[in-house]
């Protein structure tokens, strides 16, 4: 299976002029952990994710400078650059300030293997999709998770070419449908048979008209509903 089989392809995206608080607002209220940042072309030029708001003048959490005697003016100067990156990611206002500009990536047909390595081995949770520096998607650990329940005791080996046109059949259909809110990660198609994850708090007629679409693309051999427990909203005070 390759990284357009499972990717996310409705990514939310931010631009670099986008301000800290709206970034922190888009992780909250989606319930994600990071955010890819693009330009007017949709060219990726960084990422933000959780740790890069960790610590904020805001709410405190600023790091507090720890000046010490050091021996080489060399180091010195190392760290004076650490303590400037630790202010502009505490006091940045955008972002541009803010984002991580290093940010590992992956093509579409890159082997979800490589993908796994890469995201053990980073320490990440997620790697965009990019084709021609443009970003198409992101996968993340839980497409990798549900790709493996689509599989089940099956031997690995790469995904039909009718199974990819099934899948990009139904995300075409489900686009133009204001009912849909279901993401391309919850979806994947295995030996035409279309798995589908859905949250449980969702009508059963959204369900059910999830079902028919699917049944509707040619090829599909069955449809199988996968149900995960809505997100809790705490409540408020």
């Amino acid at each position: 299976m390759r990284a357009m089989d499972v990717m996310t392809t409705n990514v939310v995206t931010v631009g670099p002029a986008t301000s800290v608080q709206e970034v922190a607002k888009i992780l909250s209220e989606r319930n994600i952990s990071g955010v890819p940042v693009v330009d007017a072309e949709n060219r990726l030029v960084g990422i933000v994710s959780e740790g890069d708001l960790l610590h904020r003048v805001e709410t405190g959490t600023e790091r507090r400078v720890q000046r010490r005697r050091r021996s080489w003016w060399l180091d010195q100067f190392d760290a004076d650059e650490e303590l400037a990156r630790n202010y502009v990611k505490s006091h940045g206002r955008t972002a541009e300030d803010v984002m991580t500009r290093e940010v590992v990536t992956v093509g579409d047909t890159t082997d979800l293997a490589e993908i796994a390595n890469l995201l053990e081995t980073k320490r990440i949770k997620r790697v965009p999709v990019v084709r021609d520096g443009k970003l198409v998607g992101i996968v993340s650990r839980a497409n990798l998770v549900r790709a493996l329940a689509a599989v089940g005791g099956q031997l690995a080996g790469d995904v039909a070419s009718d199974d990819r046109t099934i899948r990009q059949r139904l995300l075409a259909e489900l686009r133009e449908q204001p009912w849909v809110h279901t993401w391309a990660a919850d979806i994947i198609v295995r030996d035409g048979v279309v798995h589908i994850w859905v949250g449980d708090d969702r009508p059963q007629a959204e369900k059910e008209a999830l079902r028919i679409a699917a049944e509707n693309i040619a090829g599909v051999r069955g449809v199988e509903e996968h149900l995960v427990p809505a997100p809790m909203i705490p409540p408020a005070f």
